[in-house]
């Protein structure tokens, strides 16, 4: 399933955790569209923050500017570099999302001078959306190796903060202490365990968390449980990676392996 995230012109007040709300279900759908429109171009504060909560499924991210026909080739030009520019700042990746030009809707273009251009890019991002059947499998095995990953990490940084805290006095003073140093524990594991810096929660997130929690009562390292996940990731991953080519057969032959109906009638080229 798409995740939709419109860009807002002012902030909401909404009673709930919305940013919470866009991460949980940021890790559960295939794709995640960012649109924007091309006429008005701006970054609000509240979708900056939705935006940074998306980081680490910089592989679902599509982006999608809307209503260009609203300008003419030459502020297209403009508008495109603008947003390319704005987007590399807010995701903080060297590489930013596909971009899709378009104007998605069914009335007349005001400018038909990029009609081609407009019409080359739908069939692109339907044909990126209808690939996701196929490549369910894949994206499923990639969620549970970040999460096999991320598990490891808390277990070496939760034994870490344990081993750290004196037995008797001063363990409030001292978790405090862990909690603001916070990233040079995370930079310490990166050396001895050789992890990547990705693998790692996010560094304020984790302090926040950490706050209300009683360090006293973690759990020392359980080598033999990493040594099971290591084992999981070496072999059983490998397992079902050579599984997943007879699934995709399975799935072209039954005719599950791709989306159909609705929208995407007329749309898709034969």
């Amino acid at each position: 399933y798409p995740l939709v995230c419109l860009a807002p012109t002012t902030r909401t007040d909404r009673g709930y955790d919305f940013i919470g709300v866009l991460e949980w279900f940021a890790e559960r759908v295939d794709r995640i569209l960012l649109l924007f429109g091309a006429h008005k171009l701006d970054i609000s504060d509240e979708f900056r923050r939705s935006i940074e909560a998306l980081r680490g499924h910089d592989d679902k991210i599509r982006i999608v500017l809307n209503k260009s026909d609203m300008v003419d080739h030459q502020a297209l030009m403009r508008v495109y570099g603008a947003l390319m520019w704005s987007l590399g700042k807010v995701l903080g990746t060297p590489e930013v999302a596909r971009v899709y030009i378009g104007s998605f809707w069914d009335q007349p273009l005001r400018y038909d001078i990029n009609r081609r251009l407009f019409e080359a890019e739908e069939q692109d991002l339907f044909q990126d959306l209808q690939s996701l059947p196929r490549n369910a499998a894949l994206r499923k095995l990639n969620d549970l190796i970040k999460r096999a990953r991320l598990a490891k990490v808390h277990a070496f940084i939760i034994s870490s903060l344990k081993k750290d805290m004196p037995s008797v006095f001063g363990k409030e003073g001292k978790k405090k202490e862990l909690i603001k140093n916070l990233d040079g524990l995370y930079a310490q594991l990166q050396r001895e365990h050789q992890i990547s810096p990705g693998d790692f929660p996010d560094i304020k997130k984790m302090q926040e968390q950490l706050a209300n929690q009683d360090f006293t009562k973690f759990h020392p390292l359980d080598k033999k449980l990493l040594e099971r996940v290591d084992k999981m990731l070496a072999e059983d991953i490998a397992k079902l990676m050579a599984m997943v080519p007879l699934e995709e057969a399975m799935s072209k032959d039954s005719g599950t392996d791709k989306v159909e109906g609705g929208v995407f009638d007329g749309v898709i080229g034969e």
